[in-house]
């Protein structure tokens, strides 16, 4: 049980919580925006107007360069950002899978951090690309393991300390390593070494990342997957239990001229209207943005602008039950992501034993909707339903039939359920009227358990126009059809 994170909603795998810091409490999901000491495209001190509630920055590029690192010594993190909320600093561990290495310790980073006031820092771990072969993703495991069991000997007092879960793409090392970090009791979880998944699109390895890793977890404590910044995957992520994300590229897609939407990515040379209502949208025309010499700036903040809306908008989804609708929307915007949403749902048990069992009406968005927790959690529960005598199953749209002892409704993709029950949650789902036969597919498969369930009763299916399927002929063998 975490004792800074307290979970107030959740949705799917998905949460809102309540993260404590030195520096106030932040509310998850969200996005920490990346701050380049170096480099500030947008001041610090105006990314509150945006929507953030916490910052991240690199240690390291501060520990390196004369003036910052005697400005953070002196003077403190915060007041060499000019913020005064929470700001999580990095390791170098970036730098050091881009350049392979760098010039300070495990040790002396930690230190750095602590000193300069960092609100949750992160130790100097291997951050093993994906697809490396298994002797070099152990060794270097076995290296951030021994760092981050130092780092934690070091921090006992007011900084956070994150305890990166690292492992490559070998789901059994992430989760190996969850379950050996959890026991070291870390404040923050993240999740290293994914960006480049997300480069080259690789979001169905992202979710076995992510599953691993959270499965090894304590599912109490906040989780953070690092370097993801794109709004088009926060509620894939979200979904599957991430809390914390951090972002460099509303800043970076704006340098390389990109407009970012929660749909996916624009190049604004070859935009003719800017589809957003953000302030930099509604007063400007995208001839005015391509031609500004502040070009840079204006993308970045409409990148911004429209990050924090996405992520406001899953946190309402999961006030509202319904973000795994906002996941399957979300991922029909690349085929990649689809990929992602059927990975998902082959982890749909897992998934199952954190969605609320009561919510909201279920809406069908597609095929992959009948692999939701909500027909799984119907398919394990057909025992509980007892039938006696004659039944007949009907779709809803049939009016009631007399002359038998049980009435019931078949509804894809949940199956048969009793009449009694077409209001209740889940039964009350908006649906196809003329099912896809992965729903079809689905519903048939839990009415044929059920049957077999009740094998004393007799069943009449009264079969709609257009319903066909291969099962038809299995649920013939056990049951009356008829047209």
């Amino acid at each position: 049980m975490s004792s800074i994170f307290e979970i107030t909603h959740k949705d799917a795998a998905g949460r809102i919580g309540k993260l404590k810091t030195p520096h106030g409490v932040v509310e998850t999901p969200t996005v920490m925006p990346v701050i380049n000491p170096n480099l500030q495209v947008i001041k610090p001190s105006e990314m509150k107007d945006f929507g953030a509630q916490m910052l991240i920055t690199n240690s390291y590029i501060i520990s390196r360069k004369d003036n910052l690192r005697e400005k953070a010594l002196k003077d403190g993190l915060h007041s060499l950002l000019d913020y005064d909320g929470p700001i999580m600093t990095d390791s170098g561990s970036f730098q050091l899978s881009v350049y392979g290495d760098i010039d300070v310790t495990n040790e002396q980073i930690i230190e750095f951090q602590k000193t300069i006031g960092s609100d949750i820092g992160v130790p100097l771990d291997i951050p093993t690309p994906p697809d490396v072969p298994r002797s070099r993703a152990e060794s270097e495991l076995k290296i951030t393991l021994e760092r981050l069991k130092e780092a934690r000997g070091m921090v006992n007092d007011e900084m956070l300390l994150a305890g990166p879960v690292q492992g490559s793409t070998y789901p059994d090392l992430r989760q190996k390593c969850a379950e050996d970090l959890r026991d070291h009791k870390f404040d923050v979880y993240p999740l290293g070494a994914v960006v480049p998944l997300m480069e080259s699109y690789r979001y169905a390895d992202l979710v076995d990342v992510i599953v691993s890793a959270k499965k090894g977890l304590d599912p109490t404590v906040p989780v953070h997957l690092f370097g993801a910044g794109h709004p088009m995957m926060f509620a894939l992520a979200v979904a599957l239990g991430c809390d914390l994300f951090d972002s460099a590229a509303y800043a970076l897609y704006a340098k390389d001229r990109r407009y970012i939407t929660s749909n996916g990515t624009y190049h604004i040379d070859n935009l003719s209207y800017l589809p957003c209502s953000c302030p930099v949208c509604i007063s400007h025309t995208a001839e005015e943005v391509r031609k500004a010499d502040n070009c840079s700036e204006l993308l970045a903040r409409h990148n911004l602008y429209v990050t924090f809306e996405e992520m406001r908008l899953v946190k309402q989804s999961i006030k509202e039950g319904n973000l795994l609708e906002l996941v399957e929307q979300r991922c029909r915007t690349h085929p990649r992501m689809l990929e992602a949403l059927k990975k998902m749902y082959s982890y749909t048990d897992w998934i199952e034993k954190y969605d609320p069992a009561s919510k909201s009406t279920f809406f069908y968005c597609g095929p992959e909707s009948a692999q939701r927790p909500e027909v799984l959690r119907f398919s394990n529960k057909l025992e509980r339903f007892t039938i006696k005598g004659s039944a007949v199953i009907r779709s809803a749209s049939k009016k009631d039939i007399k002359g038998y002892d049980n009435d019931l409704i078949f509804k894809a993709p949940f199956g048969a359920f009793p009449a009694e029950l077409a209001e209740v949650y889940p039964f009350n789902a908006e649906v196809i009227r003329t099912p896809d036969i992965e729903s079809l597919g689905k519903a048939l498969e839990n009415t044929i358990a059920l049957i077999e369930l009740n094998p004393e009763a007799k069943f009449t299916f009264i079969k709609e126009d257009g319903f066909e399927h291969p099962l038809f002929e299995k649920l013939g063998q056990i049951a009356d059809i008829k047209e």
